[in-house]
């Protein structure tokens, strides 16, 4: 199964480049293939940090109806 790849450059630390090096290097890797799972653990990452929009939906629908229920609750 091929993917499609797209070229860009970015800047990243020296430093840091080094131990990127490294790190492929000891498993055998390809610097492109750690890239590749560095940016998809980012997406996943902030996908994971925020609610699904219909849990928020059902919360603000909840909020509604009930409101008056969870104002006497909180007493």
């Amino acid at each position: 199964m091929s993917q499609t790849r797209v070229k860009w450059s970015t800047q990243v630390d020296p430093h840091a480049l080094e131990e990127l090096k490294e790190v492929a290097r000891r498993e055998g890797r390809q610097l492109q293939s750690l890239v590749d799972e560095a940016v998809h653990d980012v997406i996943e990452k902030h996908k994971a940090a925020r609610p699904r929009p219909e849990v928020m939906a059902l919360h603000r629908a909840s909020m509604n109806r009930y409101s008056a229920v969870y104002k006497k609750l909180a007493e």
